[in-house]
């Protein structure tokens, strides 16, 4: 049997984009951005002011937001018109129907193994948050995230660069100092913490709304535990303070929630962003890293979503003294 003779031509492509990218990189030098924590505005005048929040500006996270929303509803529009073509032909699902399905088929047997009769509580907010902040966190590696938007001139203090003429309107910025600074049209959302801070927020809120739902009134106990006091001095003491400091772990989770994904996402993207400046031609050391943030944003967006069913899961199970009286 004649074997067929394999032509490594993925070589030859990253070799081309190799030189590709030295090429540019002498013509247009990298640039390394202003790298702050707050997003930043893209018009200085506010939309409209709030009685008691204030002023609201237009900030590039919020385009980002929108966008996320939408390719989201393309995303389940694209998956529905594939399972309901499936189910008019040979009920064989294919393409992005089928892929999704697999997916959702294994967060599904996963919360089955934790949650048992709740899995169909648990699991739609399982699949919703980690499928929204893969979206998330995917989209801000985007070509152009972070580095096309408009141009501020530099506050007092800071340092700014200098512009080039480009096109039109269009300007690029240079390696020499200036009075300019990027303010870019989209900025990812989950390196923005108001972001991951709401979301943190609603994963513990409903973590607290399926434990009412699983237990009643009596998911109190877990937090405040004062019945055993004074029949197990000792050891009923014990129980109001381990139910105290499980009534402050539910307000740490919000922050371990937060940082947690602000703190890998935003890390990421200044280590691009600092290697592409410094490295300038070299593009295969940045190109390497992009690659990992890739894999951080799918391990970050997993994590968040199975702490979030772990909690739930652990929210339905009876506590101390309840879970032994009902034995």
């Amino acid at each position: 049997m004649e074997q067929v003779k394999r032509r490594p031509w993925r070589r030859w492509v990253l070799l081309g984009l190799l030189i590709v990218g030295y090429i540019l990189g002498g013509r247009f030098v990298p640039v390394q951005p202003e790298i702050t924590v707050a997003p930043e505005k893209l018009i200085e005048e506010p939309l409209f002011t709030l009685p008691v929040i204030g002023d609201f500006y237009l900030v590039n996270t919020m385009p980002t937001l929108i966008l996320t929303v939408i390719l989201l509803l393309i995303f389940a529009y694209a998956v529905n018109r594939s399972l309901k073509k499936s189910a008019q032909t040979d009920l064989v699902p294919r393409g992005i129907g089928n892929a999704t399905e697999a997916i959702l088929e294994v967060i599904y047997n996963m919360t089955e193994g934790a949650a048992g009769k709740w899995v169909r509580t648990v699991f739609p907010w399982f699949a919703t948050i980690m499928i929204y902040v893969l979206f998330a966190n995917l989209l801000k590696l985007l070509p152009g995230f972070e580095s096309i938007g408009v141009l501020h001139h530099v506050a007092p203090g800071h340092e700014g660069h200098a512009k080039e003429l480009l096109a039109g309107k269009w300007y690029l910025f240079t390696a020499e100092e200036g009075e300019y600074i990027l303010a870019p049209f989209f900025r990812g959302i989950s390196v923005d913490l108001n972001f991951t801070f709401t979301l943190a927020l609603i994963a513990v809120v409903a973590i607290q709304v399926v434990g009412f739902r699983a237990q009643g009134w009596g998911y109190l106990t877990k937090f405040f535990n004062f019945g055993g006091v004074f029949k197990k001095p000792v050891f009923g003491v014990i129980d109001m303070f381990m139910g105290i400091l499980e009534l402050i772990s539910e307000f740490a989770k919000i922050l371990s929630f937060a940082f947690r994904l602000f703190g890998n996402m935003f890390a990421g993207i200044v280590l691009v962003s600092v290697f592409g400046a410094l490295l300038g031609k070299i593009s295969i050391v940045p190109a390497a890293i992009y690659m990992f943030e890739l894999f951080v944003g799918i391990i970050q967006a997993f994590v968040f979503g199975i702490l979030t069913m772990v909690f739930m899961s652990m929210a339905t199970q009876g506590h101390g003294g309840e879970e032994h009286a009902g034995h």
